[in-house]
């Protein structure tokens, strides 16, 4: 960071125009931005048993007009622009009051939009007045900082967090709620306090450790909150002294995990090892046989590492489709090779050979 810039790791207490136009260009990895929706409430709500719904009705969430808010919401986006990464992203969250506006104008920014995610709520406020429908959801717009940028996406870990199912941009997720929801005076301390699952996803999808999270309207700190949990370093910036003092506290009690806990294992892809170099390598050797586990079919191993099975034909693959009669078959796990009288999986072979090249590639200095 350059000299006057924000602390590191630290929630500022200011406007986050003037705080961001002291960080360096292409500084920060991800910018969560939740910004006053601008909810144009002009009388308090009430529930059926008269009692006061606490709702938005802060002078920070108000504008004089759609232009001052848009000319509000133009300045920050353009201030996030700049001090993004080219590799980085930025998610900005909003209900139907604000979000289209904030998508049009982050596009005019220049921001390329990737998704928007649809942030479900399983326990929404209900429609008290009985007029419209219940808004039971909330809009993410999750975006790049030019359309052919490398930005961070982490997929094959959000499908392992998915129960192995590719993750969709609906997410159900709990309004924040219990010991989660920080309290002031017997309420609500911040009425758009966010849960920590909707953070925790999208810290974990779209950073690496070590990472830099800027979020310019922090609020109570939930952003930096689950940063810190998860390894990330952060920036929060919020005009509120009273949340500052809460963010603060709340951070003062967040453990980051272990190290070996954040490492991102899942995105690795394993160099391709195809059969022939198995045979090239004289780990199996033309000639030989496979075998199934159940020893129920025996293949002979061909010079261009094909098998022939009872005049069938094929690769490892293919081949062990036709004997089993299943709609497929990986090859690597369904053959085996007889080795001092026990079988050995052609997979244990292909990891013994990966393990043993990356050795020498070490040792040769590549």
């Amino acid at each position: 960071m350059k000299s006057g810039a924000p602390e590191i790791n630290k929630i500022h207490h200011g406007d986050c125009l003037d705080l961001m136009r002291r960080l360096p260009a292409g500084s920060v990895d991800l910018v969560f931005a939740d910004p006053p929706y601008n909810l144009q409430l002009h009388r308090d709500l009430f529930r059926p048993d008269r009692s006061r719904v606490k709702a938005v009705n802060d002078g920070w969430d108000k504008f004089e007009s759609f232009c001052s808010y848009d000319d509000f919401t133009r300045a920050w986006l353009l201030e996030c622009h700049r001090v993004l990464k080219d590799t980085g992203s930025i998610w900005a969250i909003g209900t139907y009051h604000n979000i289209f506006r904030v998508g049009a104008l982050l596009q005019d920014a220049g921001f390329w939009i990737l998704n928007d995610i649809i942030w479900i709520k399983t326990n929404p406020m209900p429609n008290f007045m009985g007029t419209r429908f219940a808004n039971a959801h909330e809009t993410l717009i999750w975006a790049s900082k030019a359309k052919d940028a490398k930005y961070t996406f982490h997929y094959r870990s959000m499908k392992v967090f998915n129960d192995g199912l590719q993750m969709r941009s609906d997410w159900l997720i709990p309004v924040c709620k219990g010991p989660e929801r920080i309290k002031e005076g017997g309420g609500k301390a911040h009425p758009t306090q966010k849960p920590e699952e909707l953070l925790y996803r999208i810290i974990i999808a779209t950073t690496n450790p070590g990472d830099l999270v800027l979020d310019p309207f922090a609020g109570t700190g939930t952003t930096a909150a689950v940063a810190k949990g998860l390894g990330r370093n952060f920036i929060g910036f919020e005009k509120e002294l009273s949340y500052v003092n809460l963010a603060i506290e709340r951070l003062d009690a967040v453990k980051p995990m272990q190290n070996s806990l954040l490492e991102i294992r899942n995105e690795k892809r394993l160099p391709r090892i195809p059969f022939g170099a198995l045979v090239a390598s004289g780990m199996v050797l033309a000639g030989e046989c496979l075998w199934s586990s159940d020893r129920k079919f025996m293949a002979e191993v061909q010079a261009d590492a094909s098998l022939v099975c009872s005049g069938m034909t094929g690769s490892i693959h293919s081949l062990g489709t036709l004997v089993s009669g299943k709609e497929r078959t990986n090859g690597w796990n369904f053959w085996y090779v007889e080795r001092d009288g026990n079988l050995l999986s052609v997979d244990k072979l292909r990891d013994d050979y990966r393990k043993k090249h990356q050795r020498n590639s070490r040792a040769d200095g590549l």
